[in-house]
């Protein structure tokens, strides 16, 4: 794999897949942005994560002819999956941000959705064992590696809602963020020590503009 293909412009903090393919929708100072928009930048966050997958990721970061046909099919299906996860992670948080509002809006269309993605593309074990190695489990599918992979992602994320885990997903009301962060410790509240750091000086402006702003009780 070439260097560039594992660069993504998504944030990739560490969190569970899941919640990973819930940050492709992410904000900067330009505003909101969408890392799987295009099937190129899809397959590089893809190439990117494809290490946490039990299935292998072997479409192009850069298609060209008939790979592009295959890309764009299976971004599109990355974004129907992320676009799901979105709304079920909504659900769950009670999220309010206009920003991060996925064109998804019925619960029950993306539940189907994400059961859809994981039935797309069975899997089953392989066991291989070279005679001058140790045995190793395979993942194999009958579908292309980008739509195993999306498969795969699915499945992690039925793992993840029908979990414990799913109780401690938050979303970030820091300023002008859209992203979700598993809380992993009872006083957090953003997704990263920047998003904390911004809403810190938001609430800081916020009182001083307060407290300074003509007809505004005394204080002393």
């Amino acid at each position: 794999m070439a260097a560039d293909e594992t660069e993504t412009a998504a944030p990739l903090l560490g969190e569970p897949l899941p919640v990973e393919l819930m940050n492709t929708l992410w904000a900067d100072r330009d505003g909101v942005h969408d890392e799987l928009r295009e099937p190129a930048t899809a397959l590089r966050w893809l190439n990117a994560v494809e290490h946490r997958l039990p299935t292998a990721i072997a479409v192009p970061a850069q298609p060209r002819g008939h790979e592009a046909t295959v890309a764009a099919d299976v971004a599109h299906s990355l974004r129907r999956l992320r676009d799901a996860v979105r709304r079920l992670a909504a659900e769950i948080t009670a999220d309010d941000r206009p920003a991060a509002v996925s064109p998804m809006r019925e619960r029950e269309k993306a539940i189907a959705v994400l059961n859809s993605a994981c039935a797309r593309s069975p899997s089953w074990s392989q066991l291989t064992w070279p005679s001058d190695n140790e045995p190793r489990r395979l993942m194999r599918s009958r579908s292309s590696p980008g739509q195993a992979a999306v498969s795969a992602m699915a499945e992690e994320a039925v793992t993840f809602f029908a979990g414990d885990l799913r109780r401690e997903l938050r979303a970030c009301h820091a300023p002008g963020c859209v992203l979700y962060f598993v809380r992993d410790h009872p006083r957090r509240q953003w997704c990263s020590a920047a998003c904390g750091n911004r809403a810190r000086v938001a609430r800081h402006y916020e009182r001083h503009h307060r407290d300074g702003r003509p007809g505004a009780p005394s204080t002393s």
